[in-house]
């Protein structure tokens, strides 16, 4: 495809990802303004759906804020944004009154909400699902999105790059004003514009050769903003979900922290409990504490794997509150009401990213990061469970008032007439082999060096392997066309990059960091920051 035939569409609000940050921002716009979300698969698959403990928000006359701020601070390691916790604390209530209105159907118990107790939280706070808290919200957002019609879907469509006013050479402050993406259905690289971008695509899970995340977490949005300008922050606090089914036909099949929470207890293959000799809170600590805690045994002993064990509970308990979990294991041969369920640590949560403040805005005008692809300050060095779907939404609206309200004010901003997409001077590789084999390398030499526990000569060697990657992936970008399977690499190697250089700058082991190097913890909690 050359220049002359790309083809270009606008709109007021450009959403890329279709997770609850991007769906939740839409049906907020979509009232008023047209809009257009892009997700590169079909919208059902990110990371959203496979949530399964659920939504953290004061709901209880015994819980207050204060305690749901003090919690997720305590998780946080002293690196929250005091602002942003406290914001998103006090709107959770209001977002899940948003989801019971759009008819979710959360799990109840005598006609009242029922509330789960996850790791890190002092008390039942999570609003949910049964087990699949995720997949029923998705559900229900998705149905009313599709029945908009002034939401349009483009299903299967990569982001390629941000399109901002400095690359395209003009004068004065940087402003996003559209983007290109790659139809997958018919290779044609499109270019959208609007005055308005949100990225909500998500977090980086797959630059780690085990992870809980699906296929969809390669870090696309915070890797694009980064071209486009924008600073990241705390990008080496990656967290590792402790509890990831161990099993070679289970594919990042994760076991709800909620299982802990209702009494789950950690066991070595022998059968010993372990988590009471490494924090006095044992299976209910952090996921960060539990998740080195199982690196350890499994190191000290040289184990595959740990093992989960609810089975004291009864069948009718454990069918009622994990009917998925009960239903996958089994269908592994696992029964989980009569036997312990293989677990491993894996990677499961970005908590850095694209930084914004309290209305979703990065650095860069009309352009706007929400959910995991954002850093807002919330959850510090390490996620409080259940935190995550919450801020979300919070964010979302945040973002979206802030939008309506421009729109408003300007009357429709003055579109530009943007520059096709070019790649007449390019040709089809015959090497794919190239991507696979660097993918691969990429993952293995990610967990082997940056993960759970770092070194300085871990992250040395790793920063020197991912030299040489960027190199040879920006060789293959500049002279065949694109590919999904080429841009996804191209943004977990620039992710890759931005992780170890972060983890290099902290000289201090805090949260998700832990350093072999620098094993105590500063007394002042300062956020790492990159600027491109």
């Amino acid at each position: 495809m050359s220049a002359s035939t790309s083809t270009s569409l606008s709109f007021d609000v450009l959403i890329v990802g279709s997770g609850l940050a991007g769906l939740s921002a839409a049906l907020l716009l979509a009232s008023t303004h047209k809009v257009a979300i892009l997700t590169k698969r079909a919208v059902r698959e990110g990371s959203s759906g496979w949530a399964q403990g659920g939504i953290a928000a004061v709901w209880d006359k015994d819980d207050s804020f204060a305690a749901h701020v003090d919690d997720t601070l305590v998780a946080g390691a002293g690196l929250c944004d005091l602002a942003a916790t406290q914001f998103v604390v006090e709107q959770a209530p209001q977002a899940i009154a948003w989801l019971q209105k759009l008819g979710v159907p959360f799990s109840q118990e005598d006609g009242h909400l029922h509330l789960t107790r996850e790791g890190g939280h002092s008390a039942r706070r999570i609003v949910h699902v049964t087990d699949a808290t995720g997949a029923a919200v998705q559900q229900t957002l998705i149905e009313k999105v599709k029945a908009s019609p002034n939401i349009t879907l483009f299903e299967h469509h990569t982001l390629v790059d941000l399109i901002t006013t400095a690359k395209l050479g003009q004068a004065g402050p940087n402003r996003c004003v559209g983007l290109y993406a790659l139809d997958d259905d018919t290779d044609e690289v499109l270019t959208f514009q609007a005055p308005h971008t949100i990225l909500a695509t998500g977090g980086a899970g797959k630059v780690y050769l085990y992870t809980t995340n699906p296929d969809t977490a390669t870090g696309d949005g915070i890797a694009a903003a980064w071209r486009a300008g924008c600073a990241v922050q705390n990008m080496e606090f990656i967290q590792f979900h402790p509890t990831c089914l161990y099993h070679p036909h289970a594919k990042s099949f994760l076991i709800s922290e909620a299982v802990r929470g209702e009494g789950g207890r950690l066991l070595l293959p022998d059968g010993t409990r372990f988590m009471p000799a490494h924090d006095p809170r044992a299976e209910l600590a952090p996921r960060d504490v539990v998740a080195r805690a199982i690196d350890f045994e499994m190191k000290k002993g040289g184990f595959d794997c740990v093992y989960l064990d609810i089975s004291h509970q009864p069948l009718a308990f454990i069918q009622e509150h994990f009917p998925n979990i009960y239903a996958r294991c089994l269908e592994l041969g696992i029964d989980m009401s009569k036997q312990p369920i293989p677990v491993v640590p894996a990677a499961h949560y970005t908590c850095g990213g694209v930084r914004t403040d309290l209305s979703a805005r990065t650095e860069v005008a009309g352009l706007y990061a929400v959910g995991e692809t954002a850093c807002t300050g919330l959850h510090g060095a390490n996620r409080l469970a259940s935190n995550s779907l919450v801020e979300c939404m919070v964010f979302a609206r945040a973002a979206t008032h802030l939008i309506a309200d421009e729109l408003t004010q300007s009357g429709g901003t003055a579109t530009l007439t943007l520059p096709a997409w070019d790649d007449s001077r390019v040709t089809d590789s015959d090497e794919s082999v190239v991507i696979s084999h660097n993918w691969d390398e990429l993952r293995r030499f990610m967990w082997d060096y940056v993960g759970i526990v770092r070194t300085n000569k871990r992250l040395d060697r790793a920063a020197h392997r991912i030299a040489l990657l960027q190199g040879e992936i920006q060789e293959f970008y500049a002279h065949f066309h694109v590919t999904r399977d080429l841009l996804e690499l191209r943004n977990l190697v620039q992710v890759a990059d931005l992780i170890v250089r972060s983890a290099q700058a902290r000289h201090e082991s805090r949260g998700l960091h832990f350093s072999r190097d620098y094993p105590g913890m500063l007394e002042d909690a300062v956020p790492t920051t990159l600027t491109p």
